[in-house]
């Protein structure tokens, strides 16, 4: 062999090297808590499924699914990078299974919080300075314009500058309109305010939004009551980018 092939021949094998490395990297755990103490979703086992083959499309992530309380443990918890909540009500969770999510995301894991995840623990004041809002009725159930707050954001840059999803609208109570950064906002002049059980507030509509809890990235989203939400594929690439970020990746 010629010492010019030579030389080209170790060049191309050191540049392959670090793909080679990069590739066998083990996969990021992501728990996926669907526990219902209050109203149980239709969705939830169609999205245990698509959120299992979106770890296996991002070759970044896979996914645990569960509903056993006891998986809230410190010592359980180091297993994973980051918890999705689809959840309802007063969870049977102790007290030391709450310090230990709040523990695990303050230390700089991740928090997604999907749908009614926002309808969960109304009386544990702690959830509330975590996800940052709490679900406040449901007036719409129909066809509705969302404006992309921030287009500039990387977890919704690809939306452009509005969409439309038919879906459950979520209007948010007690929302932390300071600590949050919103994303996707209800555009009001799709929807009839006049409707019965619709509460005006000045912040609108907030239907996604990303915030920190201690060193921890936390993003929900009110989105993700039906079938066909979940199936879209704007949708799934939004929980895929919003699963990246929270474990620091890039969407």
């Amino acid at each position: 062999m010629r010492r010019r092939e030579f030389i080209a021949l170790l060049a191309g094998a050191a540049a392959i090297r670090p793909l080679g490395a990069d590739a066998e990297r083990p996969q990021e755990r992501i728990l996926y808590f669907a526990y219902s103490a209050g109203y149980r979703h239709d969705v939830i086992p169609l999205s245990k499924t698509i959120l299992t083959q979106l770890g296996k499309n991002s070759g970044v992530f896979e996914v645990t699914s569960t509903e056993d309380t006891s998986e809230f443990s410190t010592e359980n918890l180091k297993r994973y990078a980051a918890v999705v909540y689809y959840t309802t009500g007063e969870l049977p969770m102790s007290g030391a299974e709450k310090t230990a999510l709040l523990n695990f995301v303050r230390s700089g894991r991740g928090f997604i919080g999907v749908h009614s995840a926002t309808d969960t623990f109304y009386s544990w004041p702690d959830y509330l300075d975590l996800i940052g809002g709490y679900f406040n009725g449901h007036p719409w159930h129909q066809a509705v314009t969302i404006e992309v707050v921030d287009p500039q954001d990387p977890l919704v840059a690809f939306l452009g500058n509005a969409l439309q999803f038919e879906d459950e609208i979520y209007q948010i109570s007690d929302f932390d309109y300071r600590g949050s950064h919103v994303l996707l906002r209800l555009d009001q002049s799709s929807v009839d305010l006049s409707k019965a059980g619709v509460h005006q507030r000045f912040y609108g509509w907030p239907l996604a939004w990303t915030r920190f809890y201690g060193e921890g990235r936390v993003f929900y989203t009110a989105l993700g009551h039906e079938p066909l939400v979940w199936q879209d594929a704007r949708y799934q690439r939004i929980l895929t980018n919003a699963i990246l970020w929270s474990m620091r990746r890039s969407p």
